[in-house]
């Protein structure tokens, strides 16, 4: 892979999603994917016009908290930094849970894939985007002709991708239960504290 994608003039991690999204063909020789010289050539003489383009890169990362974790933040920013190959365009710190669809700065980087700012969105790790449905943000970053680039990608399969799937699930649901029990614990609270007061002043 790396040979390959540096005779394309790419990052390796570029050529890896091109190979998950059908756009190259290439075989499988123990854990090791290999690509043909052929289809290599065909790619760098133009077959696809993406080659050409300019390597500008948003950096994304994310914390689950609505305070703190500035380390957490730093520290991903510098990781993906270290390891960029293009123009940085952009760096986009988030905060909120994975499962929350109405992120502000996930909804920046949409808008800037939109407006054809960005051609690759760069990110730690995968669950950093979005904790489920990062599939269906990779085929509308493709629409645009956006790649997502995962420094860590999962090296997970079959039964323990569906197991960590389902802990993630219930972890997500479960905080959001606890959530709502110590609002509601908070509205009484209050609640008794207003009567308690209201008693007070009857006195």
């Amino acid at each position: 892979m790396s040979k390959a994608a540096r005779r394309l003039g790419m990052h390796p991690m570029t050529l890896r999603q091109w190979a998950l999204d059908g756009k190259i063909p290439f075989t499988w020789v123990g854990r090791v994917r290999r690509f043909s010289s052929v289809d290599v050539e065909n790619m760098k003489r133009g077959s696809d016009s993406t080659v050409s383009r300019p390597r500008l890169e948003l950096l994304y990362a994310r914390v689950s908290g609505s305070s703190g974790q500035e380390s957490s933040l730093e520290a991903q920013e510098q990781e993906l930094r270290a390891t960029s190959t293009g123009t940085v365009v952009k760096v986009v710190k988030d905060r909120g849970s994975g499962p929350k669809e109405n992120r502000p700065g996930l909804n920046r980087v949409i808008a800037m894939v939109a407006h054809g700012s960005v051609t690759v969105v760069r990110v730690t790790h995968e669950d950093r985007l979005a904790r489920f449905g990062v599939g269906w943000l990779k085929r509308l970053f493709a629409v645009y002709g956006v790649t997502v680039e995962v420094l860590h990608p999962k090296k997970l399969g079959g039964r323990d991708e569906l197991l960590e799937d389902f802990v993630s699930l219930v972890t997500t649901f479960a905080g959001r239960l606890y959530g709502m029990r110590s609002a509601d614990n908070r509205r009484r609270l209050l609640a008794e504290s207003g009567q308690c007061s209201e008693e007070v002043r009857a006195r």
